[in-house]
């Protein structure tokens, strides 16, 4: 049965997030990146999924920031032969080889049970709170057993 966690954000998290005006310091993104460079240690190939092209290249430029000795291998989602076992996207994967999906975009991904495991993440503010809601029912409904745990366990 596949999995999918929703981390949750806490309201210091949201305001720092709707105060944010370089997507590089949205902690939301920051957690991201930290699941999707665990994922990569456990050799796990991973998809990002994002809300639009903007937020992509807002999560591909973190991850280059990182420190030499934390590099990911990762790419925007055509970019390089054979694809990266970060690969970040703002549409429908083209391939499925990846066991992770990692989801920052507002609404249920429809190719999501392409993977064996999911994160989500649920702000604190009501309204993106009810789109994670919303997301949370989808995973539901599309078989994945799902857990949640605050984004600062991480």
């Amino acid at each position: 049965m596949p999995t999918a966690t929703f981390f949750l954000l806490s309201e210091q998290t949201d305001s720092e997030q709707s105060d944010n005006t370089q997507m590089r310091a949205d902690p939301l993104l920051i957690g991201a990146c930290d699941l999707a460079t665990q994922s990569f240690r456990r050799r796990q190939r991973v998809w990002v999924h994002c809300a639009n092209k903007t937020q992509a290249e807002a999560f591909d430029e973190l991850l280059w920031q990182r420190p030499v000795e934390a590099f990911v291998p990762h790419n925007l989602a055509g970019e390089g032969a054979g694809g990266s076992p970060v690969e970040i996207g703002w549409q429908q994967p083209t391939h499925s080889n990846s066991h992770l999906l990692i989801n920052l975009a507002d609404d249920y991904p429809e190719f999501a049970r392409r993977f064996g495991l999911a994160y989500d993440f649920v702000p604190s503010d009501e309204a993106r709170k009810q789109q994670a809601r919303i997301r949370y029912k989808h995973f539901r409904m599309a078989g994945f057993e799902l857990t949640t745990q605050p984004l600062s366990k991480i």
